[in-house]
């Protein structure tokens, strides 16, 4: 009996051995030609939380990376995943994000890939949610936190030491990083001149080192497995039309999915929250989007992207007005985010498109937060006209 169990475990080991001793060229030759294009549109968190895929990307010129949050996962027939492909654009959106992927998440990934971003045109979708009076909160920052991506930055040579450690204080704030023993010495270590923490840094790095080998050994492991198809709605009446036409069958499509509510929510969002409704009204009185940790934390993506010779396009998308004005939630505390965070964007030459005046635009959003059938059009023309160079126009007809 010992026997029969002592065989099954020893094979396993021995597995194992083979899986970790394997040298990592093997392995990236074994992974399929088309598995980045196939990572494009799977929202994949393996993707987000590692490091070859993403890098394969941003060194093909053929993909276009979008970086935004839970808005990226509505793959309507206007997404510009579905949208591009059918139109035969010489470039693939390749989509970075999932629900509480917020600035500190985005300069970690971003963080990562220094070399691969210089020169490159990148899209970033803007979620007013994100700011938030108290920022980000451990919810939404733990499920995206990478410990591949954290590992890499204590190691990271090439990030501005001012930018690193006033993102490395942050950082310390967040559980995941506290409770890594190994991790967290390192990075104290970058912002104290107490001995005896960088003494024991000095200790752990070798370890820490290795470890960060296991979890690039593990990311190839997960690429070269693959992910998982999303249903995309792609479908060849949005091609050669103007982008008026287009945004009319936006709105038809928008009207046709929207039928139960006076909010311009899709039905299918709106049942969700339907019962809660009426014990919303005017709850939001207080509320404001103007002053927020994310702030600052959004400033260590624009130091680190303007560092490291980035070209990015940001999107700057609206709420919901009709739902926010039911809610209660102030005219100046939307307002106040629309400008600030605009004035913060282009202080740093970058170039952003304003979509704040679609607030009460029918179909512009599909559900109270997120980005719809008819801001997906305004979306595409402004990604078209920053992807081909030109003058970015936030107006259908110019």
């Amino acid at each position: 009996m010992k026997k029969a169990l002592f065989t099954p475990m020893m094979l396993a080991f021995l597995v194992l051995v083979i899986l970790v001793l394997l040298p990592n060229k093997w392995i990236e030759g074994m992974i399929p030609e088309n598995r980045i294009d196939q990572a494009s549109t799977e929202l994949n968190p393996f993707m987000f939380q590692g490091k070859y895929v993403q890098q394969k990307m941003l060194e093909d010129k053929h993909f276009l990376p979008i970086y935004g949050s839970s808005e990226l996962a509505r793959l309507d027939r206007f997404h510009p995943v579905n949208y591009f492909k059918e139109t035969g654009e010489d470039f693939t959106p390749f989509l970075v994000g999932r629900g509480g992927t917020e600035s500190l998440i985005h300069f970690l990934n971003f963080s990562e890939h220094t070399d691969q971003l210089k020169g490159k045109k990148i899209v970033f979708v803007l979620s007013p949610q994100w700011f938030q009076p108290n920022g980000t909160d451990e919810s939404h920052f733990a499920p995206n936190y990478s410990s591949l991506q954290g590992y890499d930055l204590a190691f990271n040579k090439k990030v501005n030491p001012t930018v690193k450690k006033m993102a490395i204080q942050r950082l310390l704030t967040f559980s995941p990083i506290k409770n890594d023993p190994m991790l967290s010495i390192m990075f104290k270590a970058e912002i104290t001149n107490d001995p005896w923490t960088k003494r024991g840094a000095a200790i752990v790095r070798p370890f820490a080192s290795a470890y960060r080998d296991l979890m690039v050994k593990k990311d190839l492991y997960y690429t070269l497995a693959g992910g998982t198809s999303r249903n995309r709605e792609i479908s060849s009446k949005v091609n050669n039309m103007s982008w008026e036409q287009l945004a009319v069958q936006a709105e038809q499509v928008g009207k046709r999915k929207s039928t139960n509510n006076p909010f311009y929510v899709s039905d299918y969002q709106y049942d969700k929250i339907k019962k809660m409704v009426p014990s919303l009204k005017d709850k939001k009185g207080k509320a404001s989007y103007g002053k927020s940790p994310e702030y600052d934390d959004f400033q260590l993506v624009l130091d680190l992207l303007k560092e490291s010779g980035a070209q990015p396009l940001f999107i700057s998308v609206p709420v919901n007005g009709n739902w926010y004005d039911y809610t209660g939630f102030p005219k100046e505390g939307r307002t106040s985010y629309y400008e600030r965070i605009k004035k913060q964007i282009e202080s740093e030459g970058f170039q952003i498109a304003d979509f704040s005046d679609h607030e009460y635009d029918p179909y512009f959003m599909k559900d109270t937060i997120h980005i719809g059938w008819k801001g997906w059009v305004y979306t595409d023309k402004a990604i078209k006209e920053f992807y081909e160079g030109k003058e970015i126009s936030t107006k259908l007809n110019q």
